[in-house]
């Protein structure tokens, strides 16, 4: 036997014992070759699927008064009722059959469903597109293209608004569609990542306090907030450790809890605090004005904090990755 075949052979028998780490590395490698898919992208037809659902079931109940408890009921479990109907069958149906692979088709296939869920290369893209406008001082670029990352107003956004609504989204989104999405493989698989993929999709949806989605969208927006809530801890702590750790984690608490997202809060403070920087204050949502506490300590954001911002991501995706390679490490020589 050569010596390349041994080595071939000795990778074969230990590459299971390292299948969650070698998952993790190659839907990263995935993202950054690829980027996002930008056609057939299975959360189009997703979102195609849940705009139809949302048109037949919530409007049947816009002729209702929306004040009575009766009628405000019947919507929030009409909402339910849709968001197990679009969220659960899936990663079911991926649990029953298609979980159980062997180990080298399971890398490939969690592989390709944590490339899909994760969106790294997309948060560096979307940044850079504002970034490089404000640079080059051409404000209505930059407002086009911040109105692809944020729900509020932007026709009247200065530089320093823009920059600041662009680092909010990438710390925000770093949890949301790349810590969370990894931290959910590691500890549940595949099925875990979709599920809280397509829930998160959904709050993104109908998780607003409009006319429109405030009963409707309540069940997608709790459920949401409730598969965050442990990977935002782990987020915090992935951003926390790469800067003051004790001030971090203390500003993500104390500030965090009165952010109107409890999750985003937690993961924005602890970010701003590294990055030595204040997030929040007023911002135009759907006409209104909206004041959202201090997150964070230190000076204004700038707009060289927008690439700053995407280096805090990507090191706590990379970090999340060695550790889990550690872990499994010390597991097999155990």
């Amino acid at each position: 036997m050569s010596w390349i075949e041994n080595i071939n052979n000795q990778a074969m028998l230990l590459a299971p014992y390292f299948a969650t780490s070698l998952t993790i590395l190659l839907a990263l490698l995935l993202d950054n070759i690829l980027g996002e898919a930008k056609k057939y992208h299975y959360l189009v037809g997703f979102g195609w699927l849940a705009d139809k659902i949302e048109s037949v079931l919530n409007h049947n109940n816009k002729k209702q008064n929306p004040h009575s408890k009766k009628s405000s009921l019947k919507i929030k479990l009409l909402g339910l009722f849709s968001w197990c109907l679009l969220v659960l069958p899936l990663p079911i149906v991926y649990f029953l059959f298609i979980n159980d692979l062997a180990w080298y088709w399971q890398i490939l296939l969690d592989a390709s469903v944590l490339y899909l869920a994760i969106g790294l290369n997309s948060l560096h893209q979307h940044a850079m597109q504002i970034y490089i406008p404000l640079k080059s001082e051409d404000l209505v670029k930059a407002r086009h293209f911040t109105g692809y990352i944020v729900s509020r107003e932007t026709n009247a956004l200065s530089p320093q608004a823009m920059s600041r609504a662009t680092v909010e989204s990438m710390l925000e989104n770093g949890h949301d569609s790349v810590i969370a999405s990894m931290v959910y493989y590691i500890i549940g698989g595949a099925p875990l990542v979709i599920l809280h993929r397509l829930a998160n999709t959904l709050d993104a949806m109908w998780g607003y306090k409009t006319s429109r989605f405030n009963h409707f969208g309540y069940a997608s927006a709790k459920l949401d907030d409730l598969l965050g809530f442990f990977s935002a801890k782990i987020c915090t702590l992935l951003y926390s450790i790469q800067g003051d750790v004790k001030q971090s984690v203390t500003n993500a608490y104390q500030q965090g809890n009165q952010y109107k997202s409890h999750n985003g809060g937690w993961v924005m403070a602890a970010g701003a605090t590294v990055m030595k920087i204040t997030l929040g204050g007023n911002a135009f949502y759907h006409g209104k004005v909206i004041t959202s506490p201090t997150l964070g300590l230190g000076n204004s954001v700038s707009i060289e904090d927008i690439p700053r911002s995407i280096t805090l991501v990507k090191r706590a995706a990379i970090t999340l990755a060695l550790l889990t390679f550690f872990y499994q490490l010390v597991c097999y020589l155990l």
